[in-house]
């Protein structure tokens, strides 16, 4: 099949929807597709085969994200020789409006995937407006794009229900991003460790992902603050930037663990990544509004147990004793499981290898099967007509 994916985000920018498309599009290369992927332009990234970029201009309220410019957004999807059995958006911006209406000129099945809770990631970035007036705005906004489309892919179960309670009713699959065969080779614990001046005996928790608000990072530096109170040996190392970092700094001198906490900033998702996840000794996660949570399979992928809360998209993904922890959510609870499998070797050992196991269950190369099949019969329908 020839396959054209369209996002407003793409490597270099790091978070979990470029990873998820970064991962779709190799799996989709190497069982054979043709796949063109339609994103913006950074600073200076190199160029690669199949992936055109497009300019735009930055947020001032989130300078790390572009909006792509509308009129070289259409020239460049004009000037694709295709032809094209499918379209594919990923976010609900211009890629959105420009893939639904390609999609229509030229008569091609389209559908898109829901990455984001959109209706808690609005607040934190337009915090002058009502809650619950931007709650409804995203509600409306999601429901009129999903119906827009063939098909929309939901990450999880939970998405797929909150997408039907928004009053979505077109297609809904529930297709979660699936982990490359990389992520599963050993990374170097002690060497990360070395790098880092994190001496062997320090236990470290670990948290990586996007420096937001809506990531509930706040409440992780709460438990490391209980944490202290009864053991020295903990450390806290965020993996990752973000909107919310200022916030996030602050947040540690208030409650006295500067010293515990380290911001490391982006990993190397080849060479660094996978060594950060190897020398944490737990990786924790406390995200309410999360689609999926890849991190925690990667993190599980490298043996490392999980401490999390199961909202939204992770219920889908934990399993009590499965390689993690299923904390309540409150600051008590969340640090007595945490100490609890730093304490107990045996504990640890138990949830490590089960870990591995767990995530071993969510391969790419399936994932990326199971995406081509939908297209295959979304290809074998006549689009409706608009």
């Amino acid at each position: 099949m020839n396959i054209l994916l369209l996002s407003d985000v793409y490597h270099p920018r790091v978070n979990g929807v470029s990873t998820s498309i970064e991962t779709l599009r190799d799996g989709l290369l190497a069982a054979g597709h043709a796949v063109t992927l339609v994103v913006p332009a950074y600073d200076g990234e190199a160029s690669q085969d199949g992936v055109i970029r497009v300019a735009g201009r930055s947020f001032s309220f989130d300078p790390e994200d572009r909006l792509m410019d509308w009129g070289d957004l259409r020239r460049n999807l004009e000037a694709l020789p295709g032809p094209f059995d499918v379209v594919h958006i990923h976010t609900p911006f211009f890629a959105h409006y420009a893939g639904v209406r390609f999609a229509r000129l030229h008569g091609l099945p389209v559908l898109e995937t829901y990455h984001t809770l959109f209706e808690e990631y609005f607040y934190h970035y337009l915090p002058i407006l009502p809650h619950s007036w931007l709650k409804r705005l995203a509600r409306g906004l999601s429901r009129r794009q999903c119906n827009a489309t063939d098909a929309v892919v939901a990450p999880s179960g939970p998405m797929r229900d909150a997408l039907r309670e928004y009053g979505v009713s077109t297609r809904i699959e529930v297709l979660p991003t699936g982990l490359p065969p990389a992520t599963f080779n050993p990374g170097e614990g002690a060497g990360f460790r070395a790098r880092h001046n994190i001496p062997a005996e320090r236990k470290i928790m670990l948290f990586v992902g996007r420096v937001a608000f809506e990531k509930n990072i706040a409440f992780l530096l709460r438990v490391v603050a209980r944490l202290t109170g009864t053991r020295q040996d903990v450390c806290f190392v965020i993996a990752g930037e973000g909107p919310a970092e200022r916030d996030m700094h602050k947040e540690a001198r208030h409650l006295n663990i500067t010293e515990r906490v380290h911001f490391l900033g982006y990993l190397d998702r080849q060479r660094e990544l996978p060594d950060c996840y190897r020398a944490a000794d737990v990786f924790v996660f406390a995200s309410r509004t999360e689609t999926q949570g890849l991190v925690l399979l990667e993190a599980m992928a490298q043996g490392t147990p999980v401490v999390a809360l199961a909202e939204m998209g992770t219920k889908d993904i934990l399993l009590e004793g499965e390689g993690c922890r299923i904390a309540p959510d409150d600051v008590d609870s969340f640090a007595r499981l945490v100490d609890e499998v730093l304490t107990d070797p045996a504990q640890h050992a138990r949830l490590s290898e089960r870990a591995r196991a767990h995530a071993g269950l969510w391969s790419a190369a399936h994932m990326a099967e199971r995406m081509s099949g939908l297209y295959a019969d979304l290809a074998a329908q006549t689009p409706a007509p608009r």
